[in-house]
């Protein structure tokens, strides 16, 4: 078995401690983080995260649907909501800002302001590049709480095989 540190391929997506308050989700009192090293690839932020959320599997957008129904009801945004209609959208979220080195992606709604944030980190390693998923939302209320301890387990799934996306080669479309 190789160690995190030896093991180059293939990529493997790692859970990382993230510190609250982080500088792109200042008022969030709960986030995840998650690290894909890739060797050989450069990259920028908008562009991990348009290959990694871009298109999503079926079994993805089943979840999706599925939690739409649910929480549509209780008055809470669908999944691909647009804010003003006119926003950058990836996959199912709008672009909330973007640099070379990260992308900023969420929404805010009545139970909770969900962002993801993807960080470009060059250099992490010799050869190697660095992404890292943070997602983070303050919970407006009870149903923030019970949301966010219902999708966890769906969530973390979702993200390590979203950021797995980022592993495969870059093809040119010629």
């Amino acid at each position: 078995m190789h160690s995190r540190s030896t093991r180059l391929w293939p990529p493997r997506t790692y859970s990382v401690p993230v510190t609250l308050p982080h500088p792109a989700l200042p008022l969030a009192d709960w986030a995840d983080c998650y690290e894909l090293l890739v060797p050989g690839q450069s990259t920028t932020a908008i562009s991990a995260a348009k290959r990694a959320l871009g298109d999503f599997p079926a079994w993805v957008r089943a979840l999706m649907w599925l939690r739409n129904a649910v929480v549509s009801p209780f008055g809470l945004k669908g999944s691909g909501h647009q804010p003003g209609g006119k926003a950058e959208m990836i996959g199912f979220f709008p672009v909330i800002s973007r640099s070379s080195e990260q992308a900023v992606l969420g929404l805010d709604d009545a139970h909770l302001d969900f962002r993801i944030v993807i960080d470009v980190l060059p250099g992490r390693r010799t050869g190697a590049e660095g992404q890292r998923d943070d997602a983070g939302a303050p919970q407006r209320s009870l149903l923030g709480k019970i949301y966010i301890a219902v999708i966890t387990p769906f969530h973390r799934l979702i993200v390590r095989t979203m950021l797995a996306r980022l592993a495969r080669p870059v093809t040119a479309v010629s």
